[in-house]
């Protein structure tokens, strides 16, 4: 394979409030700790450990607005994107890194908020496009059942 692949899908629990910053541009960025659990029985203890992972998560312009309109902490939420990490140095001179997870498609599993006011988006750009172009089906009638 000459190709190489930067993807990523998490199923976690949010665990603070998406923190918007808007530019001047227009544009908007979000961002929010996700939770994930790994969960095994020690063979020493025969007891249950769970070990969560921390995850940094981005997500931008009108996905970010959709996320802070209906994630909240605690909700469950998949997302996918792409690992970036940033360099960057701190007040001593000291270079510092920062990985996260770019988020290019995200699905609401589970909100705290009113679960009829949510849309069930799977991806950003599905969701715009849904909302264009969705056509109400037709009720099926028992002469169209193949049986």
């Amino acid at each position: 394979m000459s190709g190489t692949l930067n993807k990523v899908m998490l199923i976690g629990h949010l665990g603070d409030e998406v923190k918007m910053h808007y530019f001047e541009g227009g544009g908007c960025v979000g961002r929010f700790p996700l939770a994930t659990n790994e969960t095994y029985v020690s063979k020493q203890t025969n007891q249950r450990v769970t070990n969560t992972e921390w995850h940094n998560i981005v997500v931008r312009n009108k996905g970010a607005e959709v996320c802070e309109k209906y994630l909240t902490k605690g909700d469950k939420v998949y997302v996918e994107g792409r690992i970036k990490t940033r360099k960057w140095q701190d007040e001593s001179g000291n270079d510092r890194y920062s990985t996260e997870i770019q988020v290019s498609d995200f699905t609401f599993l589970s909100t705290k908020r009113d679960p009829e006011a949510a849309p069930q988006p799977n991806t950003t750009q599905q969701t715009q496009q849904n909302t264009q172009n969705v056509s109400p089906k037709p009720a099926s009638s028992d002469d169209d059942l193949p049986f």
